[in-house]
């Protein structure tokens, strides 16, 4: 990927973050953030895409707050997952002789994908997450 491309993501990313809501923000505090170019071949595989195939915006891998129990004390964190590449793409952000294209649309779909991650934390599923226009 672009370093110029990377660059900008975490940038918005970082503002986004900060932007959280207080009670919001402490999701990432038990729940590491991780930001990673692509999803590797065994995470698509594990949703069910062919190695290469599909553009995963994000992962929520975690035993959500809705469904925590007692027998849940102890576990090591999930994981909430975020992926530049396929963000970018949907965004259709580049760099084209040092002008960015698309940099709102990007800076709307980080926002997007990670309250879309964040929402599967507090037990929303895809159709809530849809109906609240984060899909």
């Amino acid at each position: 990927m672009d370093r110029r491309i990377r660059q900008r993501f975490d940038e918005l990313l970082d503002r986004e973050v900060a932007a959280l809501p207080p009670h919001i923000a402490a999701v990432l505090d038990e729940l590491p953030l991780i930001v990673d170019d692509e999803p590797g071949d065994d995470v698509l595989a594990d949703m069910g895409f062919a190695p290469g195939q599909g553009d995963l915006c994000g992962l929520h891998e975690a035993v959500t707050m809705t469904d925590r129990g007692v027998e849940d004390t102890g576990m090591l964190p999930g994981r909430m997952m975020l992926f530049r590449g396929p963000i970018a793409r949907l965004a259709g952000y580049r760099v084209v002789g040092g002008v960015e294209v698309n940099a709102a649309e990007l800076h709307r779909q980080i926002h997007i994908t990670l309250l879309h991650e964040i929402g599967h934390h507090f037990g929303l599923d895809e159709d809530d997450l849809a109906d609240a226009g984060y899909d």
